[in-house]
């Protein structure tokens, strides 16, 4: 795959994408497209002196660490892009995440309202400045950790009441305020979520809770489709690895979404069906390569296997 053929791909499977998107539109009130924004890591050991230092220890794990934009509306679930986090003097993730914000085409932040939902890492006071600046004006519902002050001087883990308006040190406009309570490590923790909206406490939590769908697809990239499992020599290499690994995942999802089958989601089976469906060429290729293996064994059984050209 050389690179202007990476290219086509990407821009091919991305207006593919956006006209699915586009097709939840409706009369009247815009509806709400999520985007999801997260940095997961991609576990390596070992040595990779061709990588040089982006196989890196962030956060007590060593590996590729990548921010992934994410794309919820009805029924699609769509990884739009991603950026590699490089280090330290580098961008960081949320700086990375607002260059992803960057790629969303205007006809989608035109068409629908944009929620932006992040952990704490995106929680920034820069991060929340520039999703509401004229250049977006998206609204965000992001975690931000206890330790952060208000203007009078209090931390928001002093506050009593979900859903209370607060301002931000460092923000002139006013934010909400809610939290939940999440067992980590067999201890309950407090977790801060804030919302740009106005919205009651319950809501400002249910909409935090979306951002987890992320990890659902972060698990069942790496662990049905690969993504981890990249051992290329050059970060062209890797990047080409990602996105034939996003890809796997978008057509075995959309193989899902076309049988109707809502109620059992199989991600092997979508996936050989997805095979079968978009890419019979490929499975054929791969069954004559075995056949061919086979020879050996078919002529000690005193048997031949011919492939014979139907007329149809």
């Amino acid at each position: 795959m050389g690179r202007q053929s990476t290219r086509s791909l990407i821009k091919t499977i991305r207006s593919f994408i956006l006209n699915l998107i586009l097709s939840e539109r409706r009369k009247g009130r815009k509806p709400i497209l999520q985007v999801i924004i997260d940095l997961t890591t991609l576990e390596k050991v070992g040595k990779f002196p061709h990588l040089k230092d982006l196989v890196r220890v962030y956060n007590h794990k060593k590996g590729l660490h990548i921010v992934v934009l994410y794309l919820v509306i009805g029924n699609w679930r769509i990884p739009w892009n991603f950026r590699v986090y490089r280090g330290k003097d580098t961008p960081s993730p949320s700086q990375l995440a607002l260059k992803l914000l960057n790629t969303l085409p205007s006809v989608l932040t035109k068409s629908f309202k944009i929620y932006v939902l992040g952990d704490t890492a995106f929680g920034t006071i820069q991060f929340i400045k520039k999703i509401r600046s004229d250049s977006f004006n998206h609204h965000g519902i992001l975690g931000i950790p206890n330790t952060r002050t208000l203007t009078d001087g209090r931390k928001v883990s002093e506050l009593k009441t979900r859903g209370q308006q607060v301002y931000l040190n460092g923000l002139n406009f006013p934010v909400f305020l809610s939290w939940v309570w999440l067992k980590r490590n067999g201890k309950r923790v407090k977790r801060f979520v804030i919302s740009t909206k106005p919205m009651k406490g319950k809501t400002i939590i249910r909409w935090g809770k979306y951002r987890w769908q992320i990890e659902g697809f972060f698990k069942t990239a790496k662990h049905q489709f690969s993504l981890h499992r990249f051992g290329q020599k050059t970060l062209l290499g890797v990047y080409r690895w990602l996105i034939l690994s996003f890809l796997s995942y978008i057509l075995a999802y959309l193989t899902y979404l076309h049988n109707n089958n809502f109620d059992n989601l199989d991600w092997y089976d979508s996936a050989q069906q997805a095979l079968v469906l978009l890419l019979p060429h490929i499975l054929l290729l791969s069954l004559l390569r075995r056949l061919k293996l086979l020879k050996p064994w078919f002529y000690e059984h005193g048997l031949e296997l011919c492939l014979v050209r139907c007329k149809m």
